[in-house]
């Protein structure tokens, strides 16, 4: 089977190579598409592939439909709303995430933006400490958890809330299960969102929630941009000049709300989450093994559409 790596962010060298070998080793071919300029470019590289492996890469309907051969796609990551699951379904394409592995890179990040903001960006400026402060967390999957750890162990008090989830996992986990989204806001110094953009999360978190937070609050977002209601949090920062927000996704208001709001806004030139080399490779190299399961013995197990 030949799979092709498609890459405009690259994955480090060394998770290529390891991707490769556990490939070929499985007697398939291995095609590489990196830092191309255009989506036309990946339109055109998948005519004769039968499995793709992606990051942030879009697989839209045009991908699909310029790859009749294509069995399987697997995003290297999480997130997964870069693929048109709908698409893939109707051609048959079995789409694939690979969760858990960026898990690490990614709370590391909140917890790194927590103290960024609390420190004023690093400038001169007095700052503040996180040791002791409430921390909510919105979603308590494999990155949530990992956030609320790393959390208590710098001293916050941790709380969560996650529809998924029966209070006795999150008490489990480490957290305080909250009595509901909004008590969640209105009782964290310190907010940290970690929701999958979906029609249901598009928007949702706008200015009733944000404002609601206590005074000198901060919302941090290593989710998806899409989840925040723009004009909502610019409404919110420009009545309670005490908030913050820190995101790894900038805003399509960036500019404007950096602007207005200067040190109280804060994002990542791209989305950073993932991008240490640890992660790189633990993501590409899952990415490979599901692959050749699937190839293998047929096994879906981590399959987000149907």
């Amino acid at each position: 089977m030949k799979v092709l790596i498609a890459t405009q962010k690259p994955f480090a060298a060394v998770a290529v190579e390891g991707i490769k070998s556990i490939l070929e080793e499985a007697g398939h071919e291995v095609a590489l598409l990196e830092k191309y300029p255009a989506q036309e470019d990946f339109v055109a590289a998948v005519a004769d592939v039968e499995a793709l492996i992606i990051r942030s890469d879009k697989v839209t309907p045009e991908v699909i439909a310029a790859a009749p051969k294509l069995k399987i796609v697997v995003r290297a990551g999480a997130g997964f709303d870069n693929v048109d699951l709908a698409a893939a379904s109707a051609a048959g394409v079995v789409v694939m995430n690979t969760p858990g592995q960026n898990s690490n890179a990614v709370a590391e990040l909140a917890l790194g933006l927590m103290i960024f903001m609390a420190r004023t960006q690093f400038t001169p400026a007095t700052g503040s400490e996180i040791e002791g402060k409430r921390l909510g967390i919105q979603a308590f999957g494999n990155v949530g958890r990992l956030v609320g750890a790393k959390a208590k162990a710098l001293g916050m008090k941790v709380s969560a809330i996650d529809p998924f989830l029966p209070d006795e996992k999150i008490i489990a986990g480490g957290a305080e299960p909250a009595s509901s989204l909004e008590a969640l806001y209105a009782g964290s110094d310190y907010l940290s969102i970690h929701i999958p953009a979906t029609p249901e999360t598009i928007g949702s978190i706008g200015y009733d929630l944000i404002a609601s937070m206590p005074k000198g609050a901060t919302l941090i977002n290593t989710a998806r941009k899409e989840v925040i209601d723009e004009a909502g949090l610019a409404k919110a920062l420009r009545e309670r000049p005490d908030l913050k927000y820190a995101a790894d996704v900038a805003p399509d208001c960036y500019e404007a709300l950096r602007e207005e709001f200067g040190l109280r806004v804060f994002a990542t030139p791209k989305k950073m989450g993932a991008q240490t080399s640890e992660a790189n490779i633990n993501a590409g190299l899952a990415a490979a093994r599901q692959i050749v399961s699937f190839f293998a013995t047929g096994d879906t197990r981590f399959q987000v559409n149907r």
